[in-house]
């Protein structure tokens, strides 16, 4: 028995009830025709298969089957007017709204496209080596828009709909996505997606890319290996994700690791991970578990090792505590343009904690805790490169005093539209060293006086 046949539904005749929907084709434009014949083609399979057992078949085994019956389905007088071309791409995107993400169907099988932003259901945008353009991708409607967004967030467990019109989520292959809907976005649903490719990026991907330099990238990893807690910061889309994937594969094989995240999009290659993941409230407000919770949780967990994916809230005092208190080379990102405004945004997000401390206090414990960090930027060409590696090297007073390691200097005269510059050493070295090789990790000290190209 195929595919076909163990979903097909128990009708005499299924033909019988299509005969009142056979599309006219006195339409005034072809593409009217072409969505009306697309709409016919769908209810037919729809009418002809249970949905419900969808579940028990395998996707590829599925799609095989529907490309058969839609390619019998096409050669119904109905669909003569329509070329071989485009009853090719019909076929193409019926299977594609039965069983994958519709019209974005065709973006994930591109893999320059690294951002996928719906505006509304008649305005797409993709981002491409960090440049935004709009793609000829179109949904039919509203309704239609929002059946994309409903199976995208069903799938990971999670709602959105008026009552909750805010969702994140994540796709199967660990893409990031955002919906809002109604009444807070004026205009129609709103959908976001953040794309991360079938192969995570490397250490070497990185340096073909020319994001960061051997010698930085050397000293990063061994900052990994002896344990430096580091703070990775930048704007959206700099790549702080990716790199924090890059520098979470040095730590040793042989410790445990517990990340926490938001949206699980960390890709760790060790084998001793403990993954962690927030869980939003349920339809009744019920039921939350935030970021700050599992930080607190996990230190029962007897980890090695914390990653925090971002660190946004509350959860940043209890980070600083596990830094503070045995949990040495723990990793995580934060927004900010600089890494002195990283430090700034983490004491706001003590102060907001609820617990009543003196600011003064607050930074003693953020110079204490965190060692390095690491600023990565998206520069006005698209290219996203580390610029700074700043450590933190304690308090003068009121303030947290900090001394930059690296650092990118854009040069002059490049007629490409490319940004040139180079990533070099400032000369500094760094007051941890001999706490790292303490520690059996080898660092040389020509680090510090290469200048190397970016």
């Amino acid at each position: 028995m195929d595919v076909l046949e163990r979903l097909r539904l128990p009708r005499a005749d299924s033909s019988s009830t299509n005969k009142n929907i056979s599309p006219s084709p006195q339409l005034k434009k072809r593409e009217d025709l072409f969505n009306q014949l697309k709409r016919y083609m769908h209810r037919r399979v729809v009418d002809l298969i249970d949905l419900t057992k969808l579940g028990s078949v395998e996707k590829d085994g599925f799609k095989g089957e529907c490309s058969t019956v839609l390619s019998s389905i096409i050669k119904e007088p109905s669909f003569e007017l329509l070329n071989s071309a485009e009853k090719e791409k019909l076929i193409y995107e019926v299977c594609n709204e039965m069983l994958g993400l519709g019209p974005l169907e065709p973006l994930f099988s591109d893999d320059t496209i690294t951002d996928i932003l719906v505006n509304n259901p008649k305005e797409v945008y993709v981002e491409r080596y960090g440049k935004l353009e709009r793609c000829d991708v179109v949904f039919q409607d509203e309704h239609h828009l929002r059946q994309i967004i409903d199976r995208i967030v069903s799938a990971v467990g999670r709602r959105v709909d008026e009552s909750s019109p805010m969702v994140d989520a994540r796709l199967a292959d660990g893409s990031r996505v955002n919906a809002i809907l109604p009444p807070l976005a004026l205009d129609g649903p709103v959908l976001s997606i953040r794309r991360f490719g079938a192969n995570p990026i490397t250490a070497k991907d990185l340096l073909q890319f020319n994001s960061v330099t051997e010698e930085v990238l050397a000293f990063l990893a061994a900052c990994v290996k002896g344990k430096i807690n580091m703070l990775v910061s930048g704007g959206t889309g700099s790549g702080k994700t990716t790199l924090l994937n890059v520098l979470s594969n040095y730590v040793p094989s042989n410790e445990r690791i517990i990340t926490i995240e938001d949206s699980a999009e960390l890709r760790l290659q060790q084998e001793h991970i403990v993954r962690l993941e927030t869980r939003p409230s349920n339809i009744e407000g019920k039921g939350e578990v935030t970021q700050r919770e599992l930080v607190r949780n996990s230190l029962r967990m007897r980890p090695n090792r914390i990653v925090i994916g971002e660190v946004r809230g509350a959860e940043a005092l209890d980070m600083l505590q596990a830094m503070n208190t045995g949990h040495e080379g723990s990793l995580s990102t934060i927004h900010a343009n600089s890494p002195r405004d990283a430090l700034t945004r983490l004491e706001v997000m003590c102060v907001l904690s609820g617990f009543d401390m003196p600011v003064h206090s607050i930074r003693y414990y953020t110079s204490s805790a965190i060692n390095i960090v690491i600023q990565v930027a998206r520069l006005s060409d698209g290219s996203r490169k580390v610029v700074s590696v700043t450590e933190i090297t304690g308090m003068e007073g009121s303030t947290i005093t900090m001394e930059e390691i690296f650092k990118f200097s854009v040069l002059e005269g490049s007629t490409t539209g490319r940004v040139r510059g180079m990533l070099k050493a400032t000369g500094i070295r760094p007051r941890f060293i001999e706490r790292i090789r303490g520690l059996g990790v080898e660092v040389s000290d020509e680090i510090f006086k290469i200048c190397s190209i970016g």
